[in-house]
């Protein structure tokens, strides 16, 4: 391949990256919401079940607990996850999952010896579920920013605009 081809090809690439990329990326972390929403109907598949119930039993100060408090969750989840998948009400929807992550990193807080072997270093499976959702805050960072309109250009389409 010619490098004028190689390079043709990855402007081509990256120009349907920044056309799809939110798409993609909202409908990615609506189908994780909403299937671990599904996953928390059914108490024993779900890893997070017994910690996500203490937690929200912490935060609403015993009120809500037990198979109420992971209902309520497993339909806030599938929620979510339904709407980022449709596009639909999505400030709406950002603004119940920065909520709902809030929520879900207080363990680490709450229940520093069930999220880390070593505190602050060594989490454990539980504390690596909770660690990686700082990826979907920056998702949700992301899909806000851009919620009104916004999105990623390729290079060129940088060009184009500055010559503008």
């Amino acid at each position: 391949m010619r490098k004028s081809s190689l390079k043709e090809t990855d402007a081509a690439v990256t120009a349907w990256m920044a056309r799809n990329g939110l798409k993609l990326l909202r409908i990615s972390i609506g189908i994780v919401f909403f299937w671990f929403g599904i996953l928390k109907f059914f108490s024993d598949l779900s890893p997070a079940t017994d910690l996500a119930t203490r937690t929200i039993e912490v935060l609403t100060f015993g009120i809500i607990s037990g198979s109420p408090a992971l209902m309520m969750l497993a339909t806030l989840e599938v929620v979510i996850g339904a709407a980022l998948i449709s596009g639909v009400f999505i400030k709406a929807t950002l603004l119940l999952l920065l909520f709902q992550m809030i929520g879900t990193i207080t363990p680490v807080f709450l229940f520093p010896a069930e999220a880390f072997t070593q505190v602050p270093y060594a989490p454990t499976l539980e504390g690596q579920y909770i660690i990686k959702n700082i990826v979907i805050i920056s998702a949700g960072v992301v899909l806000w920013a851009t919620k009104e309109g916004g999105g990623l250009v390729s290079g060129q389409e940088n060009v184009d605009r500055r010559s503008e």
